[in-house]
């Protein structure tokens, strides 16, 4: 019995057929990875050092990695006045390759986006570790730390033990010291340092319980210059420290002759002393100003040579705040002039405190008192003594008389007695009846 002949398409059709095989399917799917691992996160504490380049900085990140389905994430960690914008997020979250430019040389980059048969490799727990540097993004991102959950998870899962941080905080160099330009002598040291100190400078604070305190109370002395220039020698200076404000005012009266222009020579300015530092200047006080004293004012070297008596008497009443040696000089100088016999000191330009007596030894002192008084209109100008010369000259024939001094010291409030003024009027002039107006002006100014 012959068998059958072979059908040519059955053999081709089984042979067509792919052979069934069954495969068993893995215990961990996706499913089961999504419902064991759903909201647990690995946290590792990244920084991204970008110091290499022009402006970078070193930056710290959280890298996020979520087990439930093999994504990450990249957060910035937000750093109050860094001087970047507040976007938190810098590498939203997805699936990362850890090359993404390791694709075939034929993949079309720039009309295809690379999808999961191009990536050869994702970014997996086993490469994380502290210390490892990872390259997401051509971004390298240096791990230093992880939280606990991280820890007890690569414990169970990859035995590691060693979790020590990585330390990456950098050290911040002493901020720089602000240097004080010198100053410029524009203006006061106050005004100088509010320009360092504000953007928009403001005035100095001034001390106003104090100004109305010391209200019109001025310490004045007298001086000379401490210089070689023989043209300086017969140069005097009037100095007048206000309390108020602790400003110093110098005036220079004019000589006639000298060559020099007398007048304002320094404006009410705090002054301060040679050498001291511009952050806490040391200015003048009263007990620096003595008999012999040198004050160094803006590279002008003064000497102090005489006092008002009111200085003493100011001195005096704040003892405890001055030294020994201001006040012995000091009353060294007025040893001579104590109030002894119902007398005191004539004091320049103020008020007549010497009372007439009987005594005949009293007319030297009044008429000295009287002169010295009389002698302050030489601090003024010449115009001053001028008018004061023409408003008694009622014939404009050029002098005056003793009745026309009587009247001026009248005017100025000074004593008007027919013996003090027939010695004013002969140490005027040389005939008290015509006192002419330059023997007016060489008294006042106290020329032979």
């Amino acid at each position: 019995m012959e068998d059958c002949p072979v059908d040519p398409y059955q053999v081709d059709r089984k042979n067509r057929e792919p052979k069934k095989t069954m495969q068993t399917p893995s215990d961990f799917d996706k499913l089961r990875q999504f419902l064991e691992m759903d909201r647990k996160v690995l946290r590792f504490y990244c920084v991204w050092d970008d110091r290499d380049v022009m402006f970078g900085q070193l930056r710290k990140f959280i890298v996020h990695y979520y087990l439930s389905d093999d994504t990450m994430e990249v957060r910035e960690v937000r750093v109050i006045n860094d001087g970047y914008d507040p976007f938190p997020c810098l590498i939203q979250r997805h699936r990362i390759p850890k090359d993404r430019y390791n694709i075939e040389p034929s993949f079309p980059l720039g009309a295809m986006e690379i999808t999961d048969e191009e990536v050869k490799e994702y970014f997996s727990p086993i490469d994380f570790k502290i210390g490892k540097t990872l390259l997401i993004y051509n971004r390298r991102f240096l791990i230093y730390d992880v939280d606990n959950f991280t820890k007890a998870f690569y414990w169970k899962n990859f035995g590691m033990t060693d979790f020590t941080p990585v330390d990456v905080e950098v050290k911040k160099c002493d901020p720089p010291v602000m240097e004080i330009p010198p100053y410029n002598m524009h203006g006061s040291i106050e005004d100088s340092m509010q320009n360092l100190r504000k953007v928009v400078p403001e005035p100095p604070r001034k001390d106003y319980i104090k100004m109305l305190d010391q209200q019109g109370k001025i310490l004045r002395y007298e001086a000379m210059l401490d210089s070689t220039r023989p043209g300086d020698r017969c140069r005097r200076f009037i100095i007048s420290y206000r309390l108020s404000d602790d400003t110093i005012n110098i005036y220079e009266p004019p000589i006639r002759n000298s060559g020099v222009v007398g007048g304002k020579f320094l404006e009410p300015t705090r002054v301060s002393k040679p050498n001291s530092p511009l952050d806490k200047p040391e200015y003048y006080g009263p007990q620096d100003f003595y008999i012999g004293a040198v004050v160094e004012i803006f590279k002008h070297r003064f000497v102090i040579t005489n006092a008002d008596y009111y200085v003493l008497k100011y001195l005096e009443k704040h003892c405890h705040q001055m030294s020994a040696c201001t006040m012995q000089s000091l009353r060294d100088k007025f040893c001579g002039y104590e109030e002894t016999d119902n007398r005191q000191l004539p004091v320049k330009g103020g008020p007549i405190k010497v009372k007439r007596s009987e005594r005949l030894e009293d007319l030297p002192c009044l008429v000295e008192e009287v002169k010295s008084q009389l002698k302050k209109l030489a601090i003024t100008s010449n115009n001053r003594k001028d008018r004061i010369f023409l408003g008694f000259d009622f014939g404009r024939n050029g002098c005056i008389n003793r009745e026309n001094l009587q009247d001026i010291c009248l005017r100025h409030h000074l004593p008007i007695d027919n013996d003090i003024i027939d010695c004013l009027a002969r140490q005027i002039g040389q005939d008290p009846d015509r006192i002419t107006l330059e023997e007016l002006r060489e008294f006042l100014e106290d020329k032979p």
